[in-house]
């Protein structure tokens, strides 16, 4: 074969191996891009996830909270009925006695009036005119006297016993209603938070799910950029540091933790802000964090530079730990 064919021919060969390898370049570059996309909008719904996720929870244990200091109340408001119960009964009972006293008394009463009128009753005149000397009279007297004002006293006396028992009896069962009330309110409010708390903790039930979910498509992203990697080593002969490097440079870094966890946090976004934790930047470092890795101002208003460093910082002082989507 002359030379110039031969040299023609490994021409041709290098021209289509480096060919090929710029397609399976281009082609890595292309599925990157849209793997890009696909972690930022996967990040978005995670994180979107995980707020409503939490907020459910917070629901439920303000929920499962106030069922408990409402059971507590509606204990001490039963046991508050059930004393209350047992005053009216007692109230009752010695009504019961008061009355009885009261009708043996009018009984004795009637009695008297009965033997009075059958027999009479000495009048004063009487008294005076059948008293043999002064000392007798007076003793009559006194003695009248002491039966008529024992007589009016027993029945008197008597009558405001019952008027106080039957006055304590009705400020007793006015007590009652009202506790039974106040219980039957309870009981209803108790059952509304459980109820809400049921709600709660099947909202927290589901976006657990769809968050599981979410992760494990982020997975099957780490997967993916793995095998990027991988590809990238093998169509560039290159080391794995570099391959990771230029993956990293596709998907908007080269960041200093790996690409799927600043894809889960951020999307890649270094502007990015976390509203409800105020975690902000393309690795989600929180203000205070930043502030004690020497960071300045908001970690999403740095330059890209300085959160790489202190991204970097964190890493190697807690690893994945300090990331929620290091898992």
């Amino acid at each position: 074969m002359p030379a110039k064919l031969l040299t023609a021919l490994v021409l041709i060969c290098l021209l289509s191996v480096a060919g090929a390898r710029a397609a399976d370049i281009g082609s890595l570059e292309s599925k990157l891009a849209s793997a890009k996309d696909e972690a930022g909008s996967i990040a978005a719904e995670l994180r979107a996830a995980q707020d409503e996720l939490a907020a459910a929870r917070r629901e439920a244990a303000r929920a499962a909270a106030r069922e408990d200091e409402l059971s507590g109340l509606l204990a001490e408001g039963e046991e508050r009925s059930a004393e209350l119960g047992e005053e009216v009964a007692e109230s009752e009972r010695r009504l019961v006695e008061e009355r009885e006293r009261l009708g043996r008394a009018r009984t004795a009463l009637a009695g008297r009036l009965v033997a009075i009128y059958e027999s009479g009753t000495p009048d004063t005149v009487g008294i005076i005119l059948g008293s043999a000397s002064i000392e007798e009279l007076n003793t009559n007297a006194a003695y009248l006297e002491q039966i008529q004002e024992a007589d009016t006293a027993l029945a008197a006396r008597v009558e405001q016993v019952r008027e106080a028992v039957e006055a304590g009896l009705e400020r007793v069962a006015e007590l009652k209603r009202r506790a039974d009330a106040y219980n039957a309110r309870l009981v209803a409010a108790r059952s509304e938070i459980s109820a809400v708390r049921g709600d709660a903790e099947a909202a927290a039930a589901r976006l657990n799910s769809i968050s599981a979910a979410r992760s494990a498509t982020l997975a099957e992203l780490k997967t993916d950029i793995e095998g990027w990697i991988g590809d990238i080593e093998e169509a560039e002969a290159a080391s794995r540091a570099a391959a990771e490097e230029e993956v990293g440079r596709w998907l908007g870094g080269p960041y200093s933790i790996p690409a799927y966890i600043v894809m889960c946090e951020s999307g890649g976004d270094y502007g990015a802000l976390n509203p409800s934790s105020g975690a902000g930047g393309a690795y989600q470092i929180i203000p205070s964090t930043w502030a004690l890795y020497g960071g300045q101002g908001a970690p999403q208003d740095a330059p890209k530079a300085e959160q790489d460093r202190i991204a970097a910082e964190i890493w190697a002082d807690s690893g994945g730990s300090a990331w929620v989507c290091a898992g």
